[in-house]
C-alpha cells in the first residue's frame, strides 16, 4: 500500500513539474501563429503598395472624425488588401457600392479569415488594428499614424523611415462593428500604455449588441435605439450627422463615439506590432511613452533609440 502511495506520488509531481513546461510550448506556438498571421498582413500591406503607390485608407468616408457607430459608408483598410491577402473572393463578393453596415455586405463582413485573430486571445474577437495616431485622437484626415481617415499615405510620407513606424498591432478587446469597419475596431493609437485598460463604450467588452464574430447585425438589431433606420444605402448619400431630433447626439455622446483606445495583447506583458519593413517585434509595455509615440508617428524625425 505505502509502495502504491509513493508511486502516485512520484507520477502528480512529474506532472506538477511538466504542466508548466507543457504550457509554455502551447503558449510558444501561439505565439509563432499570432507573429505568422501580422507577418502575413503586413506583406499584404506592402504588396498593396506596390500596385497602388500608396498605403490603403485606414478608413474610407465623406465625412469625419469617424463615430464608431454602424452609421456612414466606414470602409475598413482590411478590406482594401484582402486581394493581397488569397482572399480575391471575398473582395470581389464585397459591393463598394454600399457601406460596410448595409444589408448587401453582410454575408462578407461575417466571412471568417483565420489570419486576423491571434489564437493566444479568449475572445470572439480579431486581433490586428492599424496604428491611426501617435496620441489618443479621433480617426480623422490629419492624424500622423499610416492607417487613418482617407489616407493615401506614399513613399516619400514615411519621413521617419519603415523600420521605425508601426503600421499594425494587436489588440485583444476589438469586435464592436466587424472586422471591416473602419472604426476603432481596425484603427488604434498610441496614446496609452500597451496593456493599459482602455475599454471604452466602444469596445468589444462593453458593447457587442451588434452581433460577434459570423453573427453581426446592423439593420435589424432592436438595440440600436433606431440608428438602424438610417442605414447608409448608397455612396452619394454618406453621413454621419443624425438625421432627425430623436437621433440627435449630444456632445457627451460624440465624444464618447470617437475614442478610439490603445493596443493591447493576451500575451503575457506585451505585444506585437508589425513595422513598415514588414518584421514583427514583441514590445513590452514598459517600454517608455516616448518611444511608443515616436514609432506610431510617420513623420516626427525624432530619433529612436533601443526598446
Amino acid at each position: 500500500m505505502i509502495e502504491l502511495l509513493t508511486v502516485i506520488l512520484v507520477i502528480a509531481i512529474l506532472i506538477a513539474l511538466l504542466l508548466p513546461a507543457v504550457q509554455q510550448a502551447r503558449e510558444a506556438a501561439r505565439v509563432a501563429t499570432c507573429k505568422n498571421n501580422l507577418q502575413q498582413i503586413g506583406l499584404a500591406m506592402q504588396n498593396y503598395q506596390m500596385a497602388h503607390r500608396v498605403l490603403p485608407s485606414g478608413s474610407v468616408n465623406s465625412t469625419g472624425p469617424i463615430l464608431n457607430q454602424p452609421v456612414g459608408y466606414h470602409v475598413g483598410w482590411l478590406i482594401q488588401i484582402l486581394p493581397h491577402l488569397d482572399e480575391k473572393a471575398a473582395f470581389i463578393g464585397y459591393d463598394f457600392q454600399y457601406g460596410v453596415y448595409d444589408l448587401t455586405n453582410r454575408k462578407i463582413i461575417n466571412h471568417f479569415i483565420p489570419g486576423f485573430y491571434c489564437p493566444s486571445n479568449p475572445n470572439d474577437t480579431w486581433n490586428y488594428v492599424g496604428c491611426h495616431n501617435d496620441s489618443e485622437s479621433p480617426i480623422d484626415f490629419n492624424n500622423n499614424g499610416v492607417l487613418f481617415l482617407n489616407s493615401s499615405i506614399r513613399e516619400k510620407d514615411l519621413k521617419d523611415g519603415r523600420s521605425h513606424t508601426i503600421f499594425i498591432g494587436e489588440a485583444s478587446d476589438g469586435g464592436l462593428l466587424s472586422w471591416a469597419s473602419g472604426t476603432s475596431s481596425t484603427l488604434r493609437n498610441m496614446g496609452h500604455p500597451i496593456n493599459s485598460n482602455t475599454s471604452t463604450l466602444n469596445s468589444f467588452g462593453s458593447r457587442s449588441q451588434y452581433g460577434r464574430r459570423g453573427e453581426y447585425s446592423f439593420e435589424e438589431n432592436p438595440e440600436l435605439d433606431g440608428m438602424g433606420d438610417f442605414e447608409m444605402q448608397t455612396i452619394p448619400d454618406l453621413s454621419e450627422e443624425p438625421l432627425n431630433d430623436k437621433n440627435e447626439l449630444t456632445p457627451e455622446d460624440r465624444l464618447s463615439l470617437m475614442k478610439v483606445g490603445g493596443f493591447s495583447s493576451s500575451h503575457s506583458e506585451g505585444a506585437h506590432f508589425c513595422l513598415g519593413d514588414g518584421s514583427v517585434k514583441y514590445i513590452s509595455q514598459l517600454t517608455d511613452d516616448m518611444i511608443l509615440k515616436n514609432l506610431a508617428n510617420r513623420h516626427d524625425s525624432n530619433l529612436i533609440g533601443d526598446y
